[in-house]
C-alpha cells in the first residue's frame, strides 16, 4: 500500500483523510503493524490508481482460524474418514460445549484479543460438525482418562454433551480409569487420522510444540499405544454409566 501511494504521490494524511482515518492508523498499517481494513484498501486502489491491484488483496485480510501450529491438523481433521483420539487433560475440541471452549480460550496466556477470542470459539464449533454433518459418517473413536472428567471446568452441561456424543452411530467413547492407566497414557494426547486414500498421520501436542506425521514409524507407535491405552479403557457402555454416575453427583 505504501509503495502504490508512493508511487502516486499521495501524502500518508490525504490517504488517512479520504479512507476516514487518522494518519498513525494508515502508518501503523503499512508497517504490518494493524492489519488494513477492506475499506482502507479500496480508497487506496481509487486514489493511487492501482487499477484492483490494492483492492485484491482484500481475499487475504481474512485471519486464520486456528493457530499456526494446528492448522495442519485441521487441514486433516477435516478430510479424515476415521479418528483415534485420546485425551489426558482436555475434552477434544470435538466434543466441548461452547462455554467450555470458551473457558479455555478466553483465559490463554498472554491473552488474546476478544475479536481472536469468538473467531477460534465459531471455529471451534464449527468442527463438530464432522459429528454429524459428514456423508459417509466419520469414524470417530474417543478415549478420556479420568482426570479430564474430574477437571472442575468440566459441569453437568459438559459431561451431558459427552453423553450425547456417544450414542451416535459412528462415535466410540471410552473412559479411562485412574486405577487401569498405564505408562503410555500419561505421556501426552495423542489422534491418529486416516485420510480418503487410506494414508494415516499421528498428531502429538504438548504445551509448546505439536508434530504432525506420516512417518510410519511414528504412525506406527502411536497405533500401538493407542491401542493398548483403549484395551485398558472401560467400554462404552460402562463409560456411559461412569460419566452418568458423575452427572448425577454435579447435579
Amino acid at each position: 500500500m505504501k509503495r502504490w501511494r508512493t508511487k502516486a504521490n499521495v501524502s500518508r494524511e490525504q490517504l488517512a483523510e479520504a479512507a476516514n482515518y487518522s494518519p498513525d492508523t494508515i502508518k501503523s498499517m503499512e508497517q504490518g503493524v494493524r492489519m488494513p481494513t477492506p475499506r482502507v484498501l479500496d480508497v487506496a486502489d481509487e486514489l493511487c490508481r492501482a487499477e484492483g491491484l490494492l483492492s485484491a488483496a482484500k481475499d487475504y485480510l481474512q485471519r486464520e482460524k486456528f493457530p499456526a501450529r494446528a492448522q495442519d491438523f485441521m487441514e486433516r481433521e477435516r478430510e479424515a474418514i476415521s479418528l483415534y483420539w485420546y485425551e489426558l487433560a482436555l475434552v477434544p475440541g470435538l466434543l466441548q460445549t461452547e462455554r467450555y471452549a470458551r473457558s479455555l480460550i478466553e483465559n490463554r496466556h498472554p491473552p488474546l484479543d476478544q475479536e481472536t477470542v469468538e473467531q477460534r470459539i465459531a471455529a471451534r464449533m464449527e468442527r463438530q460438525d464432522i459429528l454429524t454433518e459428514r456423508k459417509p459418517p466419520v469414524s470417530l473413536n474417543f478415549v478420556l482418562y479420568e482426570a479430564v472428567l474430574r477437571n472442575p471446568m468440566v459441569d453437568a452441561e459438559q459431561m451431558n454433551r459427552l453423553l450425547e456424543a456417544s450414542v451416535l452411530r459412528n462415535v466410540v467413547l471410552q473412559v479411562l480409569p485412574f486405577e487401569r492407566v498405564i505408562s503410555d497414557a500419561i505421556m501426552g494426547p495423542m489422534v491418529l487420522l486416516e485420510s480418503p486414500d487410506h494414508e494415516r498421520c499421528a498428531f502429538t501436542e504438548g504445551p509448546f510444540a505439536s508434530e504432525l506425521s506420516t512417518e510410519p514409524g511414528v504412525v506406527s507407535r502411536v497405533s500401538e499405544r493407542l491401542s493398548m491405552i483403549r484395551a485398558q479403557a472401560l467400554s462404552p457402555a460402562e463409560s456411559a454409566r461412569f460419566i452418568e454416575g458423575m452427572v448425577d453427583r454435579r447435579e
